[in-house]
């Protein structure tokens, strides 16, 4: 099973992004959650990022992450873990949906799931 982890700079806004992935095509996919400081304020901690990589049950993980720092800090987590791990180049919200209706799939992998959330850069929205 590949997991997915939504990191963004708002720990409400990656709570949001893995309702709507959950309830939109990924009900079967592991789809965990990690944003905000540790004070609760705005901003990303890599030590959150590394605990929830961890707890994850899933081996194999894409993460999809919002901006900036986020992404600085969701490849440094990724060094230290001991998961395959990948960051999706990808936009946040439809990434994550596409890449949840692909980890629901019992034939998913690590790359295809990394290739759907990708797909989304190319999503034409007029």
């Amino acid at each position: 099973m590949v997991g997915l982890l939504v990191v963004s700079h708002s720990a409400d806004a990656a709570r949001g992004i893995s309702d709507i992935a959950a309830e939109m095509g990924g009900a079967d996919a592991e789809i965990v959650p990690v944003g905000g400081d540790p004070d609760g304020g705005i901003g990303t901690s890599v030590p959150d990022i590394q605990d929830a990589l961890e707890a994850m049950d899933a081996a194999e993980v894409v993460v999809l992450v919002d901006l900036g720092s986020a992404v600085m800090n969701a490849e440094m987590a990724v060094e230290t873990s001991e998961k395959d791990v990948v960051v999706a180049d990808a936009p946040i919200l439809e990434g994550a949906l596409n890449a949840a209706v692909e980890a629901s799939s019992s034939k998913a992998t690590l790359d295809s799931v990394r290739e759907s959330a990708e797909e989304a850069r190319d999503v034409s929205k007029t």
